[in-house]
Order: C-alpha cells, then sequence, then structure tokens
C-alpha cells in the first residue's frame, strides 16, 4: 500500500498531492509585492507606443520604459558601450551597443523584471522540493 501523509488541515494524502499542497504553499509564500513590481516592469517594456520614423529593419514602436527612461536618463558617452537587446535583436542573438544612459535603462528595465520573475521560480521550486523530501519517507523523496 502507498505512503500517505497529512498536510496542514488535508489528511491521507498521497505523495504526489502532497507535492501539490506544498508546492501551492510554497508558491503563495513567495509571491508577494515583489512580483507586482516584476511583473510591472516587464510589462513597461513591451514595445507599443507609437515612435517616429526608423530605418528598416528596427522595431517601429517603443516602450513605456524607454520612452520615460530617455526624457528622464539624457547623459551621452562618448563611445557606444553600452549593451542592450530590443525584441529584434534578441531574435538575431546579437546585443546592440549604445552610448545614450537612457536607452540603456529603458532596454534593461524589463530584464530585470524576468530576472525577479526566475529567481521566483526557482525559490518556489527550491522550497518545495526541499521541504517535500523532509515530509516524506525516503522511498517517496524526488531527486
Amino acid at each position: 500500500m502507498s505512503n500517505t501523509y497529512n498536510y496542514r488541515t488535508h489528511t491521507s494524502l498521497t505523495p504526489a498531492e502532497l507535492f501539490l499542497f506544498i508546492a501551492a504553499d510554497e508558491t503563495c509564500s513567495q509571491l508577494g509585492i515583489d512580483d507586482v513590481e516584476a511583473v510591472l516592469l516587464i510589462l513597461s517594456g513591451l514595445p507599443f507606443l507609437p515612435t517616429r520614423s526608423k530605418p528598416a529593419g528596427s522595431t517601429k514602436v517603443t516602450s513605456v520604459a524607454s520612452a520615460m527612461s530617455r526624457s528622464l536618463f539624457r547623459y551621452e558617452l562618448k563611445k557606444k558601450v553600452l549593451p542592450t537587446f530590443t525584441w529584434g535583436s534578441i531574435k538575431r542573438f546579437k546585443w546592440i551597443l549604445t552610448h545614450r544612459l537612457g536607452v540603456f535603462v529603458g532596454r534593461t528595465i524589463p530584464g530585470v523584471g524576468w530576472v525577479l520573475l526566475a529567481s521566483d521560480a526557482y525559490q518556489i521550486t527550491y522550497h518545495t522540493v526541499s521541504k517535500y523530501n523532509r515530509s516524506v519517507k525516503p522511498e517517496d523523496r524526488v531527486f
């Protein structure tokens, strides 16, 4: 007969059910204001604002993050040394160098959001597996 477990108010859980309840609990613990910020950072980088005419092959629209950072950070370096990515450059696996601080900040903001969400996903997975493995018999452990 399969091992059964209890978790909070739930009883007679199979190992898979226990894992699911722990994963749900850890997800709720991890999600907070940081995740709202990460989603906002990602969404601010989506290009949907119309912009001036651009050369062929470039993105025809811009994002809120780019528009705002260009107006706030007007400093320019003498050489193009700041690496940035656009939707088009990501598809080509190539970064674009810029000398304008506002462009760099505007294109980096969505990346920070993706890093925050990836960190949350890792934390949820790690804590779920750790807590599950501490709660079950050796034969039901994962990894």
